[in-house]
């Protein structure tokens, strides 16, 4: 990890978070004077799960993975994390530590943001308190309807909502370089390697995708979709 801030400020960013749109611009001053920037490598932490959870976490730039750490190293993928994201934990307003970890999936740079500036922006202003929830609902929202899939869905179910998600969520493409390992995949659909590996050789037999090296390119759009859908 390391770092000097590169962004002048929080108002000229092209990439700052949406809800900032509802704050002064003295508010946005002091969201500027309270942070730092860092950049990390592929592979390194920028949040480990039980730290303090004295800061938010802004994406500038790069894809990042957001997971929990189970028992006996296994992990649990949440959701990859693109630029213009802020990442608050729960554990902020409950006992002030990180409930998961993050780590760059690439090369990122990122914005520590003191979370006592956004305490105090809660209680001043009321149209940013009000985004900031609408943000923690929907991400709370999407992770319920992810738990719920995993525990309903069938392994091919579960592996065709994956490649959507990729598509859709992440890459806004049917043709993408899968920066998950197999072992991540498997991390994300709640498999093992072996499973993940299966499962995609046999999308692969029945013309569903088609593997190159880390690329992958969604062939059948529909039988995908329908394969998420039914589980």
């Amino acid at each position: 990890m390391s770092g000097t801030n590169s962004i002048e400020s929080c108002e000229n960013c092209l990439v700052r978070w949406e809800n900032f749109k509802h704050l002064t611009k003295s508010e946005l001053q002091q969201i500027n004077e309270n942070r730092y920037e860092a950049t990390f490598k592929p592979g390194e932490i920028l949040i480990k799960q039980g730290s303090p959870s004295s800061n938010a976490l802004f994406l500038a730039e790069g894809m990042a993975k957001n997971y929990v750490e189970g028992l006996n190293g296994k992990n649990f993928i949440m959701s990859i994390l693109l630029p213009g994201r802020l990442i608050i934990g729960p554990g902020a307003y409950v006992n002030s530590r990180y409930t998961y970890s993050v780590s760059a999936l690439t090369s990122v740079r990122a914005c520590f943001i003191s979370f006592d500036v956004f305490k105090h922006l809660v209680k001043v202003n009321g149209n940013f308190a009000e985004s900031m929830l609408h943000d923690i609902s929907v991400k709370s929202l999407r992770t319920q309807t992810r738990m719920v899939n995993l525990a309903q869905k069938k392994m091919p179910g579960r592996m065709a909502e994956a490649l959507l998600y990729l598509s859709d969520g992440v890459f806004g493409s049917d043709e993408f370089e899968m920066i998950l390992s197999r072992q991540e995949l498997g991390e994300m659909t709640n498999m093992v390697k072996e499973s993940v590996v299966r499962i995609l050789k046999e999308f692969e037999d029945l013309g569903l995708i088609k593997t190159r090296l880390s690329n992958i390119k969604i062939l059948n759009r529909e039988k995908i979709q329908q394969i998420s859908e039914k589980g």
